[in-house]
């Protein structure tokens, strides 16, 4: 069933958020395209694409996004971007006198970013004595069509190996973005120690004046132009101010857009660069605030992190047996979260059958329990040419996902709300093709739809469940320059090779995977904030961490929050099963 299309606004609030965003952004650019000979893929683009006109008449695509940052921290990219430059204007200087130019040398451009720049100017790459033809399609004055840019990429497949050049999330970003987009916040540096934004209180402190103007003015221009807005996705740090940010924008949406889906999505990188001890209890601190406070302006909020947990000392990185990315670099860290996010996100992006924001989080969101756990199996298991109950028999004894959230699974199976999502088995078989006669060796061989086949197997983890539950058969698209992150077991389209590549010869590139995500609401999210509440609540913050509170939030305000995050923890309490705590922890509650 065909839907309208129902618009969702973006908001990036925080430097690590923009990394994740760039390369989920990187990725909904890879399936775009403007040919309509092309046929129609699952994903309905204009959900969070917007089209637009360059001065020169020519169609465009830039996301329908709001991302705010820091002063320095954009490099090479131009904040009001170069889409829709007119050109350098001379005709307000009326000065007749001596004119003294002191011109600074721009950031360095890695290869990613120059061979963009050729595009950008008509050549071909690979083959500077030819250039495009002028009937090619544009997307701006001198700039290529998307669908040029992703085909020439596809055809060098060039291993850019961004790694070690990498610094700011621009470095890696392969589409133009819209002029009221990129929000500099200047009163607060990217780099250096002096101005840093640390701490919940002075992100909760920039929300007025000529900040607060400035994103009600872009929010106005995105909301206005929409014809079905179904809400907003918000990407916010949680480790730094920007967690007080973004409570207080979850707040004015929720205030002001109510009724409409806000998803938040809490992200956290595995380690920060210069940490310090004290910096480490402002990191918890933050998540600790940010999880309270975003969690009650939102519909639903889930944290996206690879760390082990968000105290101080968190157990080892989260780990995917057919991936070889380095945790501690953000460059790879964010596009494993956003490989997920890009199947999270996909029920309300959906061309058919699509699922609006307020139901999905109304799904997960029982009862009031506003916190949900993402898990992801990336890429999903699956042998070329096999079938679906296949792939899921072979992972019979456990479930394929690994935790997204910091926040292992209960293992009892019992779950109070799943929404499960598999997408990019294209070119496969979602049922058993058994002869007539044959015995099917399991349950799953013998049914008779996909839907059913991964409904059936996740209710034998989760028996008494409610589970809903999305498949789409386009794969997640990467195209250059997402990192290869791969093992060498899989082959170009992501599925599993019966031999891996031999050591020494030439690994093919990955160019698509299939991915599976499950969001869930659950028993197991209890001790995970609980542990949260338990790690705050241990030591003395007016002697240990006296500035963290001296631009809020006030002292009497932080203990109310801890108490909320309290009785949040024990909302995810189940004692249905007849099984009574012990005094000694509910005395650790209280």
């Amino acid at each position: 069933m065909s839907n309208p299309c129902r618009e969702v606004i973006t908001l990036q609030l925080g430097h690590y958020s923009n990394f994740v965003g760039t390369h989920w952004w990187n990725l909904q650019d890879a399936s775009l395209s403007y040919d309509p000979e092309t046929p129609l893929g699952d994903v309905q683009s204009d959900v969070v694409f917007r089209e637009g006109q360059t001065l020169g008449g020519h169609v465009t695509h830039t996301p329908r996004l709001i991302a705010m940052d820091l002063k320095g921290s954009l490099r090479t990219l131009r904040q009001e971007g170069s889409l829709y430059d007119p050109g350098k204007d001379t005709s307000a200087v009326t000065w007749e006198g001596n004119l003294m130019m002191h011109e600074e040398s721009p950031p360095a451009k890695n290869p990613f970013l120059e061979d963009l720049d050729k595009l950008d100017r008509g050549e071909i790459l690979g083959d500077s004595d030819f250039y495009i033809s002028s009937q090619q399609p544009q997307c701006s004055a001198g700039a290529v069509s998307v669908d040029t840019v992703n085909s020439q990429l596809d055809r060098i497949q060039k291993g850019y190996r961004l790694e070690g050049s990498v610094r700011v999330w621009s470095d890696f970003l392969r589409i133009h973005l819209h002029p009221r987009t990129i929000s500099v916040i200047h009163q607060y540096n990217h780099d250096g120690e002096a101005h840093r934004l640390e701490a919940f209180g002075q992100g909760e402190a920039l929300l007025q004046g000529s900040v607060l103007e400035d994103l009600e003015d872009r929010l106005h221009f995105f909301v206005e132009e929409c014809d079905y807005l179904q809400g907003f996705q918000v990407l916010c740090d949680l480790a730094d101010g920007f967690a007080g940010l973004g409570s207080k924008v979850t707040e004015m949406l929720q205030d002001s857009y109510g009724g409409r889906g806000i998803l938040t999505w809490g992200l956290a990188p595995v380690s920060h660069p210069n940490s310090t001890p004290m910096k480490d209890i402002y990191h918890h601190l933050n998540c600790t605030l940010g999880t309270v406070h975003l969690a009650s302006n939102s519909s639903f909020f889930c944290p996206l992190t690879l760390r082990g947990g968000f105290g101080r000392r968190p157990s080892s990185s989260t780990t995917f047996p057919h991936l070889t990315c380095d945790p501690s670099l953000w460059y790879h860290s964010s596009s494993v979260l956003a490989l997920a996010l890009d199947a999270l996100t996909l029920p309300y992006r959906l061309r058919n059958n699509s699922v609006p924001m307020w139901q999905v989080a109304d799904t997960l969101a029982v009862s009031g329990r506003k916190v949900v756990a993402a898990y992801g199996a990336l890429p999903f298991p699956m042998m070329h040419g096999s079938s679906l109950p296949d792939a899921l028999s072979a992972c019979a004894d456990a479930l394929p996902w690994k935790p997204l959230s910091a926040c292992p699974e209960a293992g009892d199976g019992r779950c109070y709300g799943q929404w499960a999502t598999l997408k990019g088995f294209e070119g496969q078989k979602l049922i058993s093709s058994l002869a007539p006669g044959t015995k099917p060796p399991t349950p799953l061989h013998s049914l008779h739809s996909g839907e059913d086949v991964l409904a059936a197997y996740i209710s034998s983890f989760y028996p008494t469940s409610p589970l809903a539950l999305q498949l789409a058969s386009t794969p997640s698209k990467l195209t250059p320059p997402f990192p290869q992150i791969f093992s060498r077991s899989l082959d170009a389209q992501g599925f599993l090779q019966s031999q891996p590549a031999p050591p020494g010869s030439r690994v093919p590139v990955v160019s698509s995977v299939p991915v599976m995500t499950s969001l869930q609401s659950g028993p197991a999210l209890d001790p995970w904030l609980s542990e949260l509440h338990r790690a705050a609540s241990t030591f003395d913050i007016r002697r240990l961490a006296p500035s963290f509170l001296s631009q809020g939030p006030e002292m009497a305000d932080y203990k109310e929050a801890l108490e909320q995050l309290r009785l949040m923890a024990r909302c995810y309490r189940d004692d249905s099963s007849g099984m009574t705590r012990s005094s000694s922890e509910e005395d650790d509650d209280d």
